[in-house]
């Protein structure tokens, strides 16, 4: 199997603003010039003094780009650039241009792009571009599910292909492009749905690294992108010289994880928000903990099936533990007893393993949910169901599951206007600065904890679990503190 290479796509309003773009795109083996949109438009310029093989591209707005002009125009730009020495030209299957292919075919990648889902004609499609002659057929879709990449495979199986899932669902297709069979793939800031820069590509998902025996693992999510997990995961492989990447998988359900999963061979994953009882479901094996939880976070594959386990439990515990024996504060807090009374927001996969390790400390549990149904699910692991929101003096530590206060929510809350009269309140959300709840929580003189302690010490116990060894000691967060320092 050979790796894919990587390209990067630059573009510019300007001459000068391309140039400074093309210059800086160093991570990748090539350059896509995006030259549509760039107002005073220099060909030879454009081409002069680079520093590794280019692609033009001049997009029409018909196909998602920004050339407004004519057809004639176009055929003339893209002509320009092979006469100079370009070593790709990008002529749109609809566009014809048929007179350009034939000038240069081994250096015309021909190309089809669906901005809205999959053309229903695919495979008759791409038999068509190879009958152009041109070197490259690329094909550029839009899943809306996991499995919709599949039929990608395919197409890239003679070598010949480039080809792409746009958007978060089609990621996988992106970051895997060698175990898709991809000539390349593209990296960029989001100039195209679902680019990612080539850095972050090579950096924090291993991009070169992959090959035919890389082990496949990924978070699986309905909003698998923000999550921080490939940060942490993929820092481990790497200092532990495993052969192995981490990749965030949005799945459109849980079956199409599944249907995935098995097309690609995945290793082992890690279940977030809604999942986590689907992951338990499936499973054909499972320890006494998750079974009592009723609710799993990772997966990894077995004989005959996947082998299911909750590392939440856990991992929820040892920030918490650490936080009320004065670990984060000089005010100590009683350690987890039957004195302490803890209010559970939320009653979904999370919430099961929250109240199954404070059930295990003896803590007294109410669980709150909009949903009084679900929260009564929670009574056989020892929760008392309540209505919502807390009443006012019933609890000393908070915990939310629910999503609010995520990445995309940070500024909406399970709780608001509180009341905040307790000692503790524990967030598992996390993301950019505190959540509201957090904010609220701290002001009335609570003391607070995010999710991203827990977040890391599942994350460990995860690892342990799909390969036998400990993480390296404070890689995890160290992965995550380099991260944080920049953007949380």
């Amino acid at each position: 199997m050979t790796s894919a290479q990587l390209c990067e796509t630059v573009t510019g309003h300007s001459m000068a603003e391309l140039l400074v773009a093309r210059n800086s795109a160093t991570a990748g083996d090539m350059v896509e010039l995006r030259l549509d949109g760039v107002r005073d438009l220099d060909v030879a310029a454009a081409l002069h003094g680079r520093r590794c093989p280019v692609i033009v591209t001049v997009r029409p707005v018909w196909e998602g780009g920004r050339f407004d002009g004519s057809e004639n125009d176009r055929r003339m730009l893209l002509g320009r650039a092979l006469d100079l020495g370009a070593e790709f030209i990008d002529v749109e299957w609809q566009a014809g241009f048929t007179d350009l292919i034939a000038r240069a075919p081994d250096r015309v990648i021909v190309s089809s792009h669906d901005f809205n889902g999959i053309p229903t004609d695919l495979e008759a499609r791409v038999l068509a571009m190879r009958r152009t002659g041109a070197a490259v057929v690329k094909i550029a879709i839009t899943p809306a599910r996991l499995t919709d990449t599949l039929p990608l495979k395919a197409i890239a199986r003679d070598g010949d292909a480039v080809v792409i899932g746009m958007g978060d669902a089609g990621m996988p297709s992106r970051l895997l492009a060698t175990r898709f069979g991809s000539r390349w793939t593209y990296a960029g800031d989001g100039i195209a749905p679902g680019q990612i820069p080539a850095r972050q590509m090579i950096e924090r998902y291993r991009f070169r690294e992959v090959d035919a025996d890389t082990a496949i693992y990924g978070v699986v999510s309905a909003n698998a992108r923000h999550s921080l997990s490939p940060l942490m995961h993929n820092a481990a492989f790497a200092a532990a010289g495993l052969n192995a990447v981490y990749v965030p998988l949005r799945a459109a359900d849980f079956d199409d994880f599944l249907a995935f999963g098995e097309a690609l061979l995945i290793a082992g994953a890690s279940i977030t928000i809604p999942f986590k009882l689907d992951a338990l479901r499936c499973a054909r094996a499972a320890d006494e903990l998750t079974r009592s939880v009723g609710a799993a976070n990772t997966l990894r594959r077995g004989t005959g099936g996947w082998d299911a386990t909750n590392t939440d439990v856990a991992g929820f515990l040892a920030p918490l533990e650490s936080l009320l024996a004065g670990g984060a504060s000089g005010d100590r807090v009683p350690a987890m007893s039957s004195a302490i009374r803890a209010a559970v927001l939320g009653a979904g996969g999370a919430a099961r393993a929250v109240v199954a390790a404070l059930r295990s400390r003896g803590v007294a549990v109410t669980v709150h949910a909009r949903r009084q149904e679900q929260a009564q699910d929670l009574a056989a692991l020892g929760a008392t169901p309540a209505a919502m929101p807390p009443a006012p003096g019933s609890w000393d530590l908070l915990v939310n599951t629910t999503p609010l206060g995520g990445a995309a929510l940070r500024d909406e809350s399970p709780l608001p206007g509180g009341p905040f009269d307790g000692r503790v309140v524990y967030d598992l959300t996390y993301g950019a600065g505190e959540s509201r709840l957090l904010r609220d929580a701290r002001a009335a003189g609570c003391q607070v904890l995010d999710g991203l302690p827990m977040l890391i010490a599942q994350a460990e116990r995860q690892f342990e679990w799909w390969t036998g060894q400990r993480p390296a000691a404070g890689v995890m967060a160290g992965a995550i503190g380099a991260y944080a320092s920049h953007n949380l």
